[in-house]
């Protein structure tokens, strides 16, 4: 419970993105030889961004004196360091489904890793949740210090679970599992990846709060956040004159879309329009047959997101469980509003940037939806504000200074600031 109130204190405290708008860099505490990790690729959309600019931290520290990944554009950015995993054999897995293939890559990228740590002069280890179980044994075992980066939440998402749950005891002394069964990552691996690492790297303060309830000492979780780029994501000359709400991401029941689809539906709003931009789910298709009309486009992928977001009124978001989603950023950093979660990430302030509504609130969204059609100047002030408060504390560079401090403070508490 004392730990619990100290990481609430944090949370209100340090772990604001606004606290962070200062992260000067004397270059002290850091590493000198650090290895960094990922099953993603080092470079493109979604996560395989926020890898990329992970290992940059390192880079422009110059430090990094190795980053593996599943290819990406890096070599431009990190020169030599980059080492692709891509000519290993399990890419031939590729043809399984996707669950089996993705545990395959990240079992590979944790023993590659472990493997680098025992033949490397490393003196500090970054790696990924689910990808770094071998690794962080044998960091542990070299005496060298390790963080990993947490993509979403804890493996207990907040809950109240045991070590090793009935399924999980279950599946351990029942008949011997088969190769493909063996792929996937474990929940019991993943906890045992929390127990390893010196330090653990959270998105965003709804992430915390799930590690704090999973009993996880405060001084261990270090806030990163998340950036955005603001000169290719920036705002339109002039506000749109159609009201035009957009959403950009996966359209599933998790990123709360049904109940986005069923919001828009009720609010009735006059001379409007709702962008849904993502893949179709098969979840999600009986919702749009049942809510969705003619003010309802669903164009799929697109390729000019900058764009979409400039031609939009106010951006919606009212997932249930995301790290921090890149969406919300990108979207603030266009100066719009936004309406959403607070489980979506902290790029809402509510009542400056935008509105927050608790999930599963179709009342809410309706409100927030009207309320927005109908005071648009005021909201349009809101996203200018969201715009300002991006440049202020929520660039990539803001993310990456949050890495380093992150490294020097795991350094400090394992004793080894001074070197």
């Amino acid at each position: 419970m004392e730990a619990s109130r100290n990481g609430e204190w944090m949370l209100r405290d340090r772990w604001d993105p606004e606290c962070d708008a200062d992260l000067a860099d004397d270059g002290s505490g850091l590493p000198r030889a650090l290895l960094y990790a990922t099953s993603a690729a080092l470079g493109g959309t979604g996560l395989d961004s926020t890898s990329l600019e992970g290992a940059l931290a390192a880079a422009q520290g110059g430090f990094l004196k190795e980053a593996l990944a599943f290819g990406g554009n890096a070599k431009g950015r990190l020169g030599g360091v980059a080492k692709s995993l891509n000519w290993h054999p399990v890419r031939l897995l590729s043809a399984l489904e996707s669950p089996l293939y993705y545990g395959a890559k990240k079992r590979y990228t944790a023993r590659h890793a472990a493997w680098r740590l025992r033949r490397g002069a490393f003196d500090f280890f970054h790696g990924w949740s689910g990808d770094a179980f071998a690794a962080l044994v044998e960091a542990r075992r070299q005496g060298v210090p390790s963080v990993i980066d947490i993509p979403t939440w804890h493996r207990n998402k907040g809950q109240t679970k045991p070590a090793e749950t009935r399924s999980e005891r279950e599946r351990r002394l029942g008949p011997r599992l088969g190769w493909r069964e063996q792929l996937p990552v474990t929940r019991l691996e993943m906890l045992a990846e929390y127990d390893l690492a010196d330090g653990i790297l959270v998105p965003s303060a709804c992430s915390a709060r799930t590690f704090l309830a999973a009993g996880i000492e405060p001084e261990r979780l270090h806030y990163v956040g998340r950036g955005v780029d603001v000169a290719r994501y920036r705002p339109a000359e002039k506000v749109p004159e159609r009201f035009r709400a957009i959403f950009v991401g996966a359209l599933i029941h998790r990123k709360g879309v049904h109940r986005l689809l069923e919001a828009w539906k009720k609010a009735g709003l006059k001379d409007a329009e709702l962008l849904l931009i993502g893949q179709v789910h098969e979840e999600v298709k009986p919702d749009l047959a049942r809510w969705a009309d003619a003010s309802v486009k669903v164009p799929g992928f697109s390729r000019r997101i900058q764009d979409d977001l400039r031609e939009s009124s106010l951006f919606v978001f009212p997932s249930e469980c995301e790290g921090f989603a890149k969406s919300t950023l990108e979207a603030a950093a266009c100066g719009l509003p936004i309406l959403g979660t607070r489980e979506s990430g902290d790029a809402i302030v509510d009542g400056e940037t935008g509105r927050v509504v608790a999930v599963d609130d179709v009342e809410a969204l309706v409100a927030g939806l009207r309320e927005a059609a109908e005071n648009r100047d005021a909201w349009a002030a809101m996203g200018r504000a969201g715009r300002a408060r991006v440049e202020r504390c929520l660039t990539w560079d803001h993310y990456r200074g949050r890495i380093l401090r992150a490294y020097r403070e795991v350094n400090r508490q394992v004793g080894r600031g001074g070197e």
